[in-house]
């Protein structure tokens, strides 16, 4: 049983009978893309971890490209009539989105397991444990069997628009240099299952000799990595010219670490 952001007004916090519950099914998996509170922010769906999976995509709350000017969303490329209710529910909706490019995308929207998404945005969930990470949406159940506590909370990030499924990479960069500078580095990662756009992975002091980690949500699964390019560019006329290199760049992903 898969619940698509279930109904937070009348149900959140109301007895197990009243409202969708791990109990309701053999096997019960959440989206949650609307959890902000009713009151003020009008959230629909409810927050709680409810299922045996509950999958918190872009923390749960509010989802990228939800936050379009009205004018934009309501004459969006679906039509007027999908842009008009994608502009009052547009997270809510969310959801079943997910779900629709899920059945499009097997390998897509790997969930990570983590105490919160603050966390999910650092280096303590990552990569995928051994036994893998479970798919949000049609793909959940494959995971159904390795389930080892009660409340199983995954999170993960999508696209603004669709195709929806991003992953996961985290790109550790060693720079080279005579002097520091200020500026950015952007990193675009080529493999064997497509390439990417340039991410930025730095911005600020690049200083040579430091070791910078970030991570990439890649719009394209690469496969095994052939090549990446690196790009620095510090926004300025300078006349002395200052070059800045990778001593190394090691690319890890997340799927299989």
């Amino acid at each position: 049983l898969s619940g698509l952001d279930p109904a937070q007004p009348y149900f959140q916090g109301t007895p197990p009978e009243v409202r969708l519950d791990k109990s309701d099914a053999e096997f019960v998996d959440v989206i949650h893309t609307d959890s902000a509170p009713t009151i003020p922010y009008l959230g629909f769906g409810m927050s709680p971890a409810i299922g045996h999976l509950d999958f918190y995509p872009n923390g749960g709350k509010q989802m990228p490209g939800c936050g379009k000017n009205p004018v934009s969303q309501i004459v969006d490329l679906d039509g007027i009539w999908e842009g008009t209710r994608d502009f009052v529910a547009c997270n809510h909706l969310r959801s079943y989105k997910y779900y629709s490019d899920s059945i499009i995308y097997p390998d897509g929207f790997l969930g990570y397991s983590c105490a919160s998404y603050d966390v999910f945005e650092t280096e303590g969930c990552f990569p995928c444990p051994k036994e893998g990470c479970p798919n949000m949406g049609h793909f959940a159940d494959k995971f159904k069997g390795k389930i080892k506590t009660d409340f199983v909370k995954l999170y993960l990030n999508t696209g603004e628009v669709k195709d929806f499924p991003l992953w996961r990479y985290k790109v550790t960069v060693t720079l080279s240099g005579k002097r520091k500078v200020k500026g950015y580095v952007n990193v675009a990662l080529y493999g064997s299952g497509g390439n990417t756009r340039q991410h930025q992975v730095i911005k600020g002091t690049l200083q040579p000799d430091n070791t910078y980690t970030s991570f990439i949500d890649a719009e394209v699964n690469i496969g095994a990595v052939t090549k990446v390019k690196f790009l620095w560019n510090n926004n300025r006329i300078n006349p002395t010219f200052p070059k800045l290199g990778a001593a190394t760049i090691t690319v890890q992903s997340g799927e299989n670490g």
